[in-house]
């Protein structure tokens, strides 16, 4: 297994961690900032595992399906968490979370055929916006409440406009069944 693949599944177990952290508060008030700072670290390996894999010539169908998988554990986790908490309105949650699950409805029909759907632009926008959108609301610090809307309503646009722009490249699998 190669680094970059060895970073997607670092991704995907500290996702537990995070969770346990963030929902029981396990190590005292400062609870949320190791949360934020397992989420942060899982986050980067999101950008170096990318990165290494292009530079290196390192990319791998195992990648290119595990990569927005793992996104998907620890924003979709995180998302989740922050419901409970109020910061952040179930409603977006679910908007947010069909939309990886038409995502991955997509993936599967298109690797029925023999054809691995990459993360798209968009879809890397959308990530990257969910994961700042997620550590400002788990911040949750006076004079950044402006930021923490103005994120949610970003993440929000960006996921539906990655949703289109999925289908509208992939409207294959939708109208045929085939790409």
């Amino acid at each position: 297994m190669n680094l970059p693949n060895k970073l997607t599944l670092l991704r995907v177990i500290l996702v537990p961690f995070f969770v346990v952290v963030l929902l029981t508060q396990c190590v005292g008030e400062n609870s949320k900032y190791v949360a934020l700072g397992i989420f942060v670290i899982a986050s980067i390996t999101d950008f170096f595992d990318g990165r290494i894999a292009r530079s290196r010539n390192l990319v791998t169908n195992f990648g290119k399906f595990m990569d927005p998988l793992a996104d998907k554990l620890l924003v979709c986790s995180a998302m989740i968490c922050l419901i409970s908490s109020g910061k952040l309105e179930d409603w977006i949650v679910i908007v947010i979370i069909s939309r990886e699950f038409i995502i991955s409805g997509f993936r599967l029909i298109a690797s029925d055929n023999g054809v691995v759907i990459a993360a798209s632009y968009w879809g890397k926008f959308k990530t990257v916006s969910q994961m700042a959108m997620i550590i400002v609301l788990i911040l949750d610090l006076p004079g950044l409440e402006i930021a923490g809307i103005a994120l949610k309503y970003l993440a929000l646009g960006l996921t539906v406009v990655s949703l289109g722009d999925y289908v509208w490249k992939n409207r294959g699998i939708i109208l045929d069944g085939e790409i």
